[in-house]
């Protein structure tokens, strides 16, 4: 949460409220929370990018920041075994880290699951595209066990249908594997 003296010393919002002041009126409140929720995006944004950086979301993560999300990119080994939609034992850990970390928001948040594109032969699921759904509900599921309110969670599953690299090699194919927890920025 940013503290009081983080925004009164922050020059949009001053100058802002030195207009409206002006202009004879009070500060727009709306528009006061507007920039704090965006600074506190900015601070998550920059907070994933260095516990991806120090490791906390395991070797195969990643962060990217756009004016629509910000999405945390995890690799298939670091929740699933290949294969499964089971959250392995160290999941629960990583997830709660992250809940930890988007507490202090309100933002949706979607999570995608994404897989490549070797066809499934035998087990639980029939396609690729079942088996990410799958992976996207046990992560869904385990952020409202941790506490994150489920009007804020919506997921998908892309299976090989949006590839981050070329399925011919087994490095492309690993990057394909992985779950996307997006929170939505506002607008």
């Amino acid at each position: 949460q940013l503290s009081k003296k983080t925004r009164d010393d922050d020059p949009v919002i001053k100058t802002l409220i030195n207009v409206q002041r002006i202009f004879g009126g009070p500060p727009d409140k709306a528009l006061i929370e507007k920039d704090i929720v965006k600074d506190k995006e900015l601070v998550l944004g920059n907070l994933l990018k260095d516990k991806v950086k120090g490791g906390e979301y395991g070797g195969a993560a990643s962060v990217v920041v756009s004016e629509k999300r910000i999405s945390l990119s995890l690799g298939e080994g670091v929740l699933f075994d290949s294969g499964k939609a089971e959250l392995k034992e160290g999941a629960g850990p990583i997830i709660a880290t992250l809940t930890k970390d988007i507490a202090n928001l309100q933002n949706e948040i979607r999570v995608e699951g994404h897989t490549d594109n070797v066809p499934i032969r035998g087990g639980s699921y029939k396609s690729n595209c079942e088996l990410s759904m799958a992976r996207a509900y046990a992560v869904i599921k385990q952020l409202e066990a941790a506490g994150v309110d489920s009007k804020r969670i919506s997921g998908v599953g892309f299976g090989e249908h949006r590839p981050l690299a070329d399925n011919k090699t087994a490095e492309g194919r690993a990057k394909n594997r992985r779950i996307e927890i997006s929170l939505l920025r506002g607008e």
